[in-house]
């Protein structure tokens, strides 16, 4: 038996196991399928690697270009059917004060609006999307800098996580019609 199990917990464990065994591929007949899926599975793999994420101004746009285009795999010589225009609207605010009206923490708010067009240029989906990520203010200017830098670059990536995702139900739901 092994690790103090006994004959009858062995038994069950084995039953389980058989169980979900027997009922996975049933799983395949519910219209279940990974939606970033590549090849030929039927996922939108392909779908992203054809967008082309144009430029974005500022640092913040800088680096939520490159999250895109990692997220997408989109940075080979494939050949591109769509185009990918984001604008950003981005602010701070202060939300924690000391008692001499000292800020001590900010929230910092992303917003980013896209649209999503072919190569004819005629508007294939648009949409925007929003994150939040905070930062404390510190003693030290330098540790303070790195901070809101850190929650720059959290809210960005986040950002790219829910544009990829919107944008995967988009072609997911097309691809379904």
């Amino acid at each position: 038996m092994g690790h103090g199990m006994t004959e009858r917990q062995t038994r069950g464990r084995f039953f389980v196991a058989f169980l979900a065994l027997a009922f996975l591929p049933l799983l395949g007949g519910c219209g279940f399928h990974p939606l970033y899926a590549s090849g030929d599975g039927g996922g939108t793999g392909a779908i992203f690697r054809a967008i082309y994420v144009e430029p974005i101004a500022d640092r913040s746009g800088y680096e939520l270009r490159n999250s895109l285009i990692d997220l997408f795999d989109a940075g080979g010589r494939t050949q591109k059917a769509y185009r990918l225009a984001i604008t950003l609207q981005e602010d701070q605010k202060g939300v924690a004060l000391q008692t001499d009206a000292t800020i001590t923490r900010y929230n910092y708010n992303v917003r980013a609006h896209y649209v999503l067009t072919d190569t004819k240029g005629a508007v294939v989906t648009r949409g925007q999307e929003s994150t939040l990520s905070s930062y404390n203010v510190v003693a030290s200017p330098y540790a303070t800098l790195i901070a809101q830098q850190d929650a720059q670059k959290q809210a960005v990536n986040d950002l790219a996580q829910r544009i990829r995702l919107d944008l995967g139900v988009f072609f997911s739901r097309q691809k379904a019609q």
